[in-house]
């Protein structure tokens, strides 16, 4: 058929393309918040992504914390 939607090839490729555009700058930003990289694979779960989301934003991120502060 002509009409394959996303279960054609060209639909699989599309998906993955978009999940590393999602994946790969959430990796960034959960390691410079001081969190393992590979919990952004959480972005790839529906509704997980969203619990994920908020508790990135209103956890207190471990970046920019010393041991010894600056005189």
């Amino acid at each position: 058929m002509m009409n394959e939607g996303v279960h054609g090839v060209g639909g699989i490729v599309w998906m993955l393309i978009v999940a590393v555009l999602v994946v790969v700058p959430f990796w960034k930003i959960c390691t410079k918040a001081g969190f393992p990289g590979a919990l952004s694979l959480l972005v790839l779960v529906p509704l997980v992504n969203l619990g994920f989301l908020y508790i990135l934003a209103f956890t207190p991120w471990r970046v920019g914390e010393r041991d010894d502060p600056a005189p």
